[in-house]
């Protein structure tokens, strides 16, 4: 069944475009943007709640458009974009309502991230209900995650980062895993938000980091170099200025060559202290450890910092790749994410590809990397080592 809260972006810059889709899905809307204006009409359903049309196109021009939906009987609420003077929007406010349509506010480029925030709040307040599918978090005792830190019952995987030209295995992320002694294999989503929350986060980051770094020598072995290893870090952890210098003195005495470390940034309350966490950031790169951000495309802070954080690699959040076929936003920002990235100098990967009709795609957008169940999924260090050496491995041609 399709969402209530469907939002069509109709305009012929794609940084808007792209823009305007992460701040919906930040906000539990779903989007659709189209630069072909001669297409909105085709593409407003039942479902459309609101229509952010920019007046100003090539071909067939926002005026235009506001005739077609007229001629529709569009309910949908419209948001006017435009960079043209106040009063060449206003008339066309006038000009829509006389066509019977509903415009509820305008912005003017360029806009602030602030601006937009608020207006998609204001215009179509009600998120989209949660899926039937989606599974509920599990609630474990404090006390439990207590113990656990104590009974050291943390452990790694790693799931490996595939080449997209030559299939070779380039790097491996690092994913913390509680060994419940009751449930087993618990993941992360069910003890990370609880870690902070409690106050425990640094340490299992430590626990993460030492546990890695003491592996990844029998991961060698197997594989006959250093992976690059990517490891998440959460932005509390990310706070403490400290953390540079004990991160690299970890580097130094497990002998991992500092080139080949890459620190994975999520957007999750990296504005919040910006300049201790920025602070922390370039003296991480200043000591040529690599930086990740994390889930490109899933909200909008990322955008926002995008230009501040001296990031080395861009990893495409998994819901893009893994709509890419059926839906033409998400195939076009993940190819613009692809382009923005490379024009940046930084390397791209794309999280979570499941089939080879996702591969051959991305290998046309010229993505760097990839990881998912196509491949792996995520596997404890021995299970790892039996991987890499398996040559049944799935071929990219």
């Amino acid at each position: 069944m399709a969402s209530a809260n469907n939002i069509l972006v109709v305009d012929d810059d794609s940084v808007v475009g792209m823009l305007v889709s992460a701040m919906a899905r930040s906000m539990g809307l779903d989007c659709v943007v189209t630069k072909d204006a001669a297409r909105c009409h085709t593409l407003v359903t039942e479902d459309t709640a609101v229509i952010l049309l920019d007046l100003v196109m090539p071909g067939m021009d926002g005026i235009e458009v506001l005739r077609l939906l007229g001629e529709q009987q569009c309910k949908a609420r419209i948001v006017l974009m435009s960079g043209m003077d106040k009063r060449v929007i206003e008339t066309a406010k006038k000009l829509a309502r006389t066509l019977g349509l509903s415009v509820v506010g305008s912005l003017q480029k360029p806009f602030g991230i602030e601006e937009l925030q608020a207006t998609l709040a204001e215009v179509a307040p009600t998120t989209a209900p949660a899926s039937s599918e989606e599974k509920p978090k599990l609630e474990y005792p404090d006390a439990e995650l207590f113990r656990a830190f104590e009974q050291d019952e943390f452990v790694n995987y790693y799931q490996p980062q595939i080449n997209l030209m030559t299939g070779q295995v380039t790097g491996l992320e690092v994913l913390s895993r509680w060994i419940h002694p009751k449930r087993g294999v618990v993941l992360p989503e069910h003890f990370i938000a609880r870690s902070e929350a409690l106050g425990l986060i640094d340490k299992l980051c430590w626990i993460t980091v030492e546990m890695a770094l003491a592996e990844v020598k029998t991961i060698r072995n197997a594989q006959g170099s250093y992976p690059k290893l990517s490891l998440n870090a959460s932005v509390y952890t990310l706070r403490d200025l400290k953390f540079p210098d004990r991160f690299m003195e970890l580097l130094v005495r497990h002998g991992f060559p500092v080139g080949r470390i890459v620190i994975e940034i999520t957007e999750t309350g990296l504005i919040r202290e910006l300049a201790r966490t920025l602070d922390v950031l370039t003296r991480l790169r200043m000591k040529a450890i690599q930086l990740s951000i994390d889930d490109f495309g899933a909200g909008y802070a990322m955008m926002q910092q995008l230009q501040n954080i001296p990031a080395t690699e861009l990893k495409v959040d998994m819901s893009l790749v893994q709509n890419m076929h059926a839906s033409n936003s998400d195939r076009v920002m993940v190819e613009k994410t692809v382009e923005m990235g490379h024009e940046l100098g930084m390397e791209v990967i794309a999280e979570g590809v499941t089939t080879m009709e996702q591969v051959k795609l991305l290998q046309k957008m010229g993505c760097d990397a990839a990881q998912g169940f196509l491949f792996a999924k995520p596997l404890p260090c021995c299970e790892l080592v039996r991987w890499l050496s398996n040559e049944g491995r799935q071929p990219l041609s």
